[in-house]
């Protein structure tokens, strides 16, 4: 087994390469005793998947080292991730779950696969995870196949739930066109929006983890031509993109895509003094924006750092760049794009102009994310070398304002910021940079580039 499969946020890895039936049986044996733990009474983990073609295999896998430890799986098949965790806030019929484990691989490449786990409410990450792969990389013995479950019907609990809380939405003058990209989107969002009389167009509806259109990551510029084809005939008022298992959002119009930090501003101007937290690749602009009216956190990157801090701080939202977006305000404080898809539908509905407001903003720029290859074993000494470099930076470095080091490094310039951070979840360096001008964002992404590599080449 390879340990690199136990990752910050989640447990990631090759189907049957990595995750096979041994360490996946495993898997839910320890899990299940590392919630027998913390809640001893426990009975029940709640278990869905998403649409790739071995996630049934890994239920059933999963099920048999849960059953094993003694706990019950409550069976919800397959469903978006979002519907994952609402089930820990159901009851379904008098089982209520302890945990949950979604089985999703999101936007990997489709032979991936993993887990993304919850314990009592709140994101199984970190250490946690960590320490599980150590358990299991110890333990030798064999587990029998027992993948006995209990079916729940969390699919339509969670269609009622959405259905009640939109219900007051008038959109029947406006058309809108949906990215499912063949991932679990698609199971849930034609009934939703059948029973809210929303007029639409779904792509790539059917769930199928070859992925035949696209790859399913609408932070991808390139997933979303067919969406951005569709707008431009002029028949659609916006258009909603998905990730694989539905926890991240892209928000279209003809005109722009509204980013996740963007999207954060909008909906916190009808959230009486707002708090919101952002990661470290947010736009200044988000932080600037929402501190005029309400309080913004700046915070590390990874769904589950964000739904911490926000049960921490009692959060209103929260919002990642890439689409995860958290509603705490109405809702229970975790990233689900389809929520989120029905709550900017309420702003359509309410006559707010997306484009007008952005159009208001003060105008950056800002670069993609940028990656660097790098090694598991350098990534992070890069970025403590880099902090001690900062220290006595060469003589022809641009004035430094300030050094945020809440996640690797968000260096502050007089005219805008560059950030570097390791990547909790592959071997690579993630780099952002943001500047009044497009010309001085270049100066901040080559200096600090430039002493990247000299730092990686001593």
């Amino acid at each position: 087994m390879s340990a690199s499969i136990f990752r910050e946020y989640d447990i990631r890895g090759i189907f049957e390469k990595e995750l096979n039936e041994n360490i996946v049986k495993k898997i839910g044996f320890h899990f299940a005793k590392a919630l027998l733990k913390k809640v001893p009474n426990a009975q029940f983990i709640a278990v869905g998947y998403d649409a790739r073609l071995h996630s049934p295999i890994l239920k059933n896998w999963l099920s048999s080292g849960i059953n094993e430890a003694g706990l019950e799986v409550l069976d919800m098949g397959l469903v978006p991730t979002p519907a994952n965790y609402f089930a820990n806030f159901t009851d379904f019929d008098g089982l209520e779950s302890d945990g949950s484990v979604m089985i999703t691989g999101s936007h990997n490449p489709p032979e991936y696969n993993g887990f993304k786990i919850t314990l009592n409410k709140d994101p199984f990450f970190g250490e946690d995870i960590y320490a599980l792969g150590r358990t299991i990389l110890d333990d030798d013995s064999i587990i029998e196949d027992n993948n006995v479950t209990i079916p729940i019907d969390c699919k339509n609990r969670y269609i009622d739930y959405l259905v009640n809380h939109f219900s007051h939405l008038k959109l029947e003058n406006k058309k809108f066109v949906f990215d499912c990209g063949n991932g679990v989107a698609g199971v849930v969002l034609r009934e939703i929006l059948d029973r809210l009389n929303i007029q639409y167009k779904i792509l790539f509806e059917q769930p199928d983890g070859n992925f035949p259109n696209h790859h399913p990551d609408p932070s991808d510029e390139h997933t979303l031509e067919d969406i951005k084809k569709e707008l431009a005939t002029g028949a659609y008022d916006f258009g909603f993109a998905y990730d694989g298992d539905a926890d991240r959002i892209a928000l279209l119009s003809p005109k722009y895509n509204f980013k996740g930090d963007i999207l954060a501003i909008f909906f916190s101007r009808f959230i009486d003094n707002p708090t919101v937290i952002g990661e470290v690749k947010c736009s200044q602009v988000m932080y600037d924006t929402i501190n005029s009216y309400g309080k913004a956190i700046m915070y590390k990157t990874g769904h589950s750092n964000l739904k911490v801090k926000i049960k921490e701080t009692k959060a209103d939202f929260a919002a990642e760049v890439s689409g995860h977006l958290f509603f705490n305000d109405r809702y229970f404080g975790f990233d689900d794009a389809l929520y989120a898809t029905f709550r900017a539908l309420e702003l359509i509905d309410k006559g707010f102009d997306f484009d007008k407001e952005f159009e208001a903003l003060p105008q950056v720029y800002s670069t993609p994310e940028i990656n660097i290859t790098v090694t598991e074993e350098t990534k992070f000494k890069i970025i403590d070398d880099l902090k001690k470099a900062l220290v006595n930076p060469p003589l022809d470095f641009p004035k430094i304002k300030d050094i945020i080091t809440v996640d690797g490094i968000r260096v502050i310039f007089e005219n805008g910021w560059g950030l570097v951070r390791a990547s909790n979840t592959t071997p690579k360096l993630v780099t952002r940079f943001e500047a009044d001008t497009k010309e001085n964002a270049k100066i901040y992404e080559d200096v600090l580039i430039k002493l990247f590599e000299e730092i990686k080449g001593r």
